[in-house]
């Protein structure tokens, strides 16, 4: 069967070597998914999930016990006083968008500590121009970039000591830059400093990738505010859409009458089927996320012998699911990327190829054969089109079909 899905011995035989090699490092990613699964277990068991959560509403959606009750869970999942869980969002930067028009207000200052946020942000920031943007609102918008990946603390706190910050962001995983992601224990820290200086600065996380890398969250280390996607890690595969907001209550009810309307915020909002979805998908996330990161390793320690340039190394701490691959060449990532197409369970008979996507300032190469349309915790693989030619994969339902598809984009590179 091996042979007759495209693989060839040679490569078979380096992916059971690497796999031996991994043993010791599966073995940890396997104690930290029991020690998450245990706080999603208690949190459903505290808040006392029965079949009547797995109701559905609509038009207003008023009363909706367990779109309530999944907050709840949420919450208390990552430690925050509350949390806003919907299918209304339709992305992480959705999310992220209406965080932001919900706190900040014209003439405040958001700070960027760990360089230019992601592509998608540019538009809504205003470093794109768009007359939708913060910028055109009147919110200021600055940056300190992250020196040979660590936070400037000297020029951080200088900022913070003149005064006039309203909202200090930080992403902590790499976007499309070629900076390592940001750990849980450098999150910590910073928010210390920052909240040593000035502890009514907000400090907003977008945690996307992040979830259940680790045991903690960063609003369990003071963060006022995290988003995230439910397509991503806390999705577990299963939640077809949406987002959510966790953290400070005064500050999860702004972003909420953002998402809705001023003076109904969290009370309206129809789950429309979608909340057995939701709560399965969190209750299935410490696995997947698990399985994202060991695909992730294979592919790192795979690809390195392989002679090309991983990034984390297989054997280095991770704070995100994403895994880049720096090929140095154009033809090689694309036909990496058009592999994990082939070696996906939907739409493998698809030949992705590189295009203007919306919102990215590069042609991107997107290969992603989803069972959710633009999924990240399913495999998928995407690059811009540009010098050192990086590819960022990401995702893994399961180890073994991970690593299936990892084997075959391999296979075909090397065609």
């Amino acid at each position: 069967m091996y042979k007759e899905y495209g693989l060839n011995e040679e490569i078979l035989k380096l992916a059971i070597d690497v796999e031996n090699e991994l043993k010791d490092i599966y073995n940890e990613i396997d104690e930290i998914c029991e020690y998450n699964s245990l706080k999603v277990l208690k949190a459903m068991q505290d808040n006392n999930i029965s079949d009547m959560h797995f109701g559905s509403t609509t038009g207003y959606g008023y009363g909706d016990i367990g779109r309530d009750t999944i907050e709840k869970v949420y919450k208390d999942v990552l430690g925050a006083e509350d949390a806003i869980v919907r299918n209304q969002f339709i992305s992480g930067t959705h999310a992220l968008t209406v965080a932001l028009f919900g706190i900040l207000r014209p003439q405040d200052t958001m700070l960027s500590i760990s360089g230019k946020p992601y592509d998608t942000l540019d538009s809504v920031i205003g470093i794109k121009e768009n007359s939708s943007s913060l910028k055109s609102f009147g919110i200021k918008y600055e940056q300190i970039d992250l020196v040979n990946n660590e936070f400037d603390k000297e020029k951080i706190k200088k900022r913070i000591e003149k005064g006039g910050v309203k909202l200090v962001e930080i992403q902590r995983s790499r976007g499309y830059s070629t900076r390592k992601s940001i750990t849980i224990e450098k999150v910590e820290e910073i928010v210390k400093l920052i909240k040593s200086i000035d502890k009514n600065v907000i400090i907003m996380i977008d945690n996307c990738y992040c979830e259940f890398v680790c045991k903690k969250e960063p609003t369990q280390v003071g963060a006022d505010l995290i988003v995230g996607s439910l397509i991503k890690n806390l999705g577990g595969g299963i939640a077809p859409n949406g987002a959510y907001i966790a953290g400070k209550k005064e500050l999860v009810e702004l972003a909420a009458e953002r998402l809705t309307s001023p003076g109904l915020g969290k009370e309206v909002g129809p789950s429309l089927g979608m909340n057995k979805n939701i709560m399965q998908g969190l209750f299935f996330a410490p696995s997947v996320v698990a399985s994202s990161l060991k695909t992730a390793i294979f592919t790192s320690r795979m690809l390195e012998k392989l002679g090309y340039i991983p990034e984390p190394l297989y054997n280095e701490e991770r704070a995100d699911i994403v895994q880049t691959i720096q090929f140095g060449n154009e033809k090689d990532l694309i036909k990496f990327c058009q592999g994990i197409q082939m070696g996906s369970p939907v739409d493998s008979n698809s030949i992705p190829e590189p295009w203007d996507m919306p919102g990215y300032t590069d042609k991107v190469i997107m290969a992603s054969g989803a069972f959710t349309q633009g999924s990240s915790i399913e495999l998928s693989c995407d690059a811009p089109i540009r010098p050192p030619y990086i590819a960022y994969m990401q995702g893994g339902l399961t180890y073994q079909y991970g690593k299936l598809g990892v084997l075959k984009a391999i296979s075909n590179m090397k065609k």
